[in-house]
């Protein structure tokens, strides 16, 4: 079986330089290598093509066979590294918790330990008939949340 470690150095080395970033690799029990890759500017499939053929020369199929599957993290895809938030940070995205909350908003920030969205949430002030839409800011540490991703609007 190809070692995962073995495919993660030659993604590594393909990367280097670049600003493309790894946003998932799997090898499985049968050899089958799915990799995938970001960029701030999103993925041009002549670079897929270029690490997929630079893996290629560096694995012997006549050792071990294998299927190799190179490609982008998907625009409408949670994201699955911290480089993908910060990429996104003032872009309107979906934050769903893992207590099944579901959070729209503007990526404010993002680090090591969480992210903070600024959201449009329902006030009512006192006197007030109606509750008037503020913006507030709301944080969220990476054990709350269960996925995130872009929010593609069509307008």
């Amino acid at each position: 079986m190809i070692e995962k470690e073995t495919v993660k150095s030659l993604v590594n080395q393909w990367l280097e330089g670049k600003e493309y970033f790894l946003t998932d690799l799997s090898v499985s029990a049968d050899n089958r290598i799915v990799v995938e890759i970001d960029h701030k500017e999103g993925v041009w499939i002549d670079d897929c093509v270029n690490l997929s053929r630079y893996i290629d020369q560096h694995l012997d199929r006549d050792v071990e066979d294998y299927e190799l599957e190179v490609g982008s993290a998907g625009i409408g895809q949670p994201f699955k590294v911290l480089q993908q938030y910060f990429n996104h940070i003032d872009k309107q995205v979906e934050v769903i918790t893992t207590t099944g909350e579901k959070w729209r908003g503007l990526l404010k920030e993002a680090n090591e330990e969480g992210i903070t969205l600024t959201v449009s949430v329902k006030v009512k002030e006192e006197g007030m008939k109606r509750p008037k839409l503020q913006e507030q800011d709301k944080p969220f540490s990476f054990s709350e949340i269960k996925q995130t991703q872009y929010v593609i609007d069509y307008k």
